[in-house]
């Protein structure tokens, strides 16, 4: 039978080539439109359609649809990484991964966008950033018809339907739904930051953040909301800022009735409902429902402020209490009250107060009736009912149900007056 096939496909080339009209696709995929010169290359497509993963790793059991990628694969394990680049020493498996490998050290990008002004490395990356402009999106998921520009967001996006995080971290056995959330993460293990700030001697795990990091220093905003004039750093940005303008809220809790912008705050909200904690603190043992909320209360830890006050100097180890305070200096309230014409420096201040006019407590206690204005307030007072002290003294260990006793209690071995007479 794998005889005949084989054969059918060398007539079928053979056929093709007589004709001399290389660029004809004869063979078309009917889920997603696209074409093949090979009935074999389309054989292959389908399995992507299907979820058919028929080539199985031994060593580590992870599943393939095409051969040439589980050979691909087989060679991380044979760790036969024989291509160096002699200006890093990073290996490569092969020769060409290596060659694009180079291009971060040369600069070369040879791929141009047709559109605008951006070139990459990899032709890859090219043809993913040109669907931004064409508008197109030839992965469709067949569970849910969502649709997206290149594969990788399709595999990623069929591991949230399955629940399936097939990338585990030996270190301390989180798994994760991509290698590359795998290797940023296993950055947190061994402290590897590869990549530098050109303006400061600042270094990133992942490059996102130091390209993000180094606008800081160019302050460039080239991406402008129509609607208000407001600038942004990164078109991503802009296009969170814009759903404000809409009212767009696209992802929907599953278990209230609560909607958010970002699938990232509403993913820190299910954590809410679902009391996960996922990022621990190696120094005290506590546990946060998010990445930020950890890397902020590490600072209490390293006593780190990296944020400066531009008038008076003094530090904060919050970007968001830095630029509240300079506005102690400026006088600014900018944040007005309808009702009543109170102003506020923070949206967050006026919206709490605006919660007085109407009467609205909409955080109840899971364990007696009270109820409050502000999610912080309940968060305090049910830790009455638990008895849960999260804030730590570092110096004597000694613990607080909130940040504002452990701030006073801190004074104790600064010997800080708080009040002079």
């Amino acid at each position: 039978m794998e005889v005949n096939e084989q054969r059918q496909e060398e007539d079928e080339e053979r056929n093709f080539n007589t004709k001399g009209t290389k660029t004809t696709h004869l063979h078309s995929c009917r889920q997603c439109g696209k074409s093949f010169r090979r009935k074999s290359k389309l054989k292959k497509h389908r399995k992507t359609h299907a979820g058919e993963k028929p080539y199985t790793c031994t060593e580590c059991g992870k599943s393939f649809s095409q051969l040439d990628s589980y050979k691909q694969h087989q060679k991380t394990h044979e760790d036969k990484r024989d291509h160096e680049c002699l200006q890093c020493g990073k290996s490569f498996t092969r020769a060409d991964s290596l060659k694009i490998h180079q291009r971060i050290h040369t600069g070369e990008k040879p791929y141009k966008c047709s559109y605008c002004e951006k070139s990459f490395i990899h032709s890859g990356h090219l043809k993913s950033h040109e669907r931004i402009h064409t508008g197109e999106k030839p992965y469709h998921c067949t569970q849910c018809g969502k649709s997206y520009k290149d594969k990788s967001g399709l595999t990623y996006h069929l591991l949230v339907h399955t629940g399936e995080k097939p990338y585990h971290c030996t270190q301390c056995g989180h798994d994760f739904r991509s290698s590359s959330y795998l290797k940023l993460h296993m950055g947190i293990h061994t402290n590897e930051k590869p990549y530098a700030c050109l303006f400061c001697e600042k270094r990133f795990l992942s490059l996102s953040d130091c390209k993000r990091h180094q606008i800081t220093h160019t302050g460039e905003r080239d991406h402008v909301c129509l609607q208000c004039g407001k600038s942004f750093t990164t078109a991503g940005y802009l296009k969170i800022h814009q759903m404000i303008h809409t009212g767009e809220k696209p992802h929907k809790c599953s278990y209230c009735e609560k909607s958010f912008i970002q699938s990232s705050d509403l993913k820190k909200h299910e954590r809410i409902h679902t009391g996960e904690k996922p990022y621990h603190c190696t120094e005290c043992g506590h546990d946060f429902r998010s990445s930020t909320s950890l890397k902020l209360h590490t600072r209490i830890h390293t006593n780190e402020k990296p944020y400066a006050c531009l008038i008076c100097e003094k530090r904060f180890s919050r970007l968001s209490d830095c630029k509240q305070h300079q506005k102690t200096h400026t006088g600014e309230r900018d944040h007005v009250c309808l009702e009543c014409g109170k102003s506020f420096n923070r949206a967050g201040s006026l919206k709490r107060h605006q919660k007085i006019h109407t009467g609205e407590k909409p955080h109840k206690c899971s364990y007696c009736e009270k109820r409050f204005i502000q999610s912080s307030e309940l968060k305090r007072h049910e830790r009455i009912h638990t008895g849960e002290k999260p804030y730590c003294c570092p110096p004597c260990q000694k613990s607080f149900k909130d940040s504002r006793s452990l701030t006073c209690h801190l004074r104790v071995h600064t010997g800080e007056k708080p009040f002079s007479s």
